[in-house]
């Protein structure tokens, strides 16, 4: 089990070798033991469901510039990088009312459910033209073969967007991404802020590329995008493209990896969504629940906040242990940590956060991890694994970086 020493107070404690193969024991001890808790690190982490799902819904800050000084603040200026690095602090998911209810109000004006439930037809092309991929080469590296190149292109074709290189693009949403992760480290925060910039300008010139070239596709909605005369600016419409980009494809990567990877590990659970297909919906939220794509969320205190008899003064960073909380006994019952693929209660998961925050592309991803997992699973009735998970080595995105199979 990842914990630490006991002569040592219990704290989250994600550097251990342990940690990074299963962090869920450790998840387990935080949220039986000290389920909300004031790290030394300068941040508080909450890991009980109830405790988690209230603090989503509560209506607290995103916006970093709001921490206090301390740790975080602190490993900021000694980076030499300001305190809001992506996208200018202007991506929907960075902003706090008024400004993130006038975002969201123009960005779903474009992002419809019709244009989402449009793009089922294609996904399950694509996800056909990488299993048979599979097929010819007898397995692979699930990942590569499909985690990855499924959502990424998804949305770049939702999007419309014009020919970019992918691998540099991979790399920057990659690098991008760890800007979520829980870090003071000066190197990581310095690379982050090269990505944003690359990204930035990337972006940019695809919108005015597109602003030449308008066609029937979200990028061009979102161009025209309009309520009562309120539009996009230019830097907004760039935030708004990166964070759809970027977040479109990173977390769904870590459903199809993960949830294939839970299923083979349970073999009864693998033979009774053969056996019941009219289960994959269910089936998808419940490997949402076991093993959430994104593990962490945060929050900032703007007033004091109370939670278990603590008062957590403003300007507090909070790091809401989501995957922690979606296996909480109390919540989903002493199963919590087995994979139950018709359990009632699956949606009741935080995976895709939850409040004015839940994930704007949470449909979207429902439909692509279901697709692509039905059809894998039923295409190849030899599923298995072909030697050990590689992992990416992050913590709040912590998903395969390799996923060998063997068909």
């Amino acid at each position: 089990m990842s914990t630490l020493p006991q002569s040592e107070p219990l704290i989250f404690n994600p550097f251990t070798p342990e940690f990074m193969i299963d962090p869920y024991p450790h998840y387990a001890e935080l949220r039986r033991h000290v389920p909300v808790h004031e790290h030394p690190g300068g941040f508080w982490m909450f890991s009980a469901y109830e405790d988690v799902a209230e603090l989503l819904r509560s209506g607290l800050s995103v916006e970093q510039r709001h921490v206090a000084p301390g740790p975080f603040r602190d490993a900021y200026a000694k980076a030499g990088v300001t305190d809001e690095p992506r996208l200018k602090g202007l991506a929907l998911l960075d902003r706090d009312p008024p400004a993130q209810t006038r975002l969201r109000k123009l960005v779903t004006t474009a992002f419809t459910m019709r244009a989402i439930e449009a793009m089922e037809p294609r996904i399950r092309a694509l996800v056909d033209e990488a299993l048979d991929g599979i097929a010819r080469g007898g397995g692979g590296d699930l990942v590569e073969a499909l985690a990855f190149p499924l959502p990424f292109t998804v949305v770049s074709q939702m999007l419309g967007m014009p020919p970019t290189d992918t691998k540099r693009m991979r790399v920057l949403t990659s690098t991008l991404m760890r800007s979520v992760e829980p870090t003071t480290d000066v190197e990581v925060m310095q690379a982050v802020e090269a990505a944003d910039a690359e990204l930035f300008d990337l972006v940019s010139e695809a919108v005015a590329w597109k602003r030449r070239n308008p066609a029937d596709d979200l990028l061009t909605a979102l161009i025209s995008a309009e309520d009562n005369g309120d539009v996009l600016s230019h830097d907004e419409l760039v935030a708004q493209v990166t964070m759809l980009y970027v977040a479109g494809h990173e977390t769904t990567v870590n459903l199809i990896s993960g949830g294939t990877l839970a299923l083979l590990r349970n073999p009864d659970q693998l033979e009774l969504l053969r056996a019941k297909p009219d289960l994959e919906k269910n089936a998808i939220e419940e490997l949402l629940r076991y093993d959430a794509p994104v593990h962490n969320s945060r929050r900032i205190t703007l007033e004091p906040y109370h939670a278990r008899g603590f008062e957590i003064p403003p300007g507090s960073f909070i790091l809401a242990n989501l995957a922690g909380a979606d296996r909480d006994e109390e919540f989903f019952g002493p199963d919590a940590g087995e994979l139950r693929l018709e359990r009632e209660n699956a949606r009741r998961h935080l995976a895709f956060g939850g409040g004015i925050h839940h994930c704007l592309g949470a449909t979207l991803a429902r439909i692509e991890g279901r697709v692509a997992i039905g059809e894998l699973v039923r295409r190849f009735p030899g599923l298995s694994l072909d030697g050990e998970v590689e992992w990416n080595g992050l913590l709040s995105l912590r998903g395969a970086a390799r996923l060998p199979i063997r068909v």
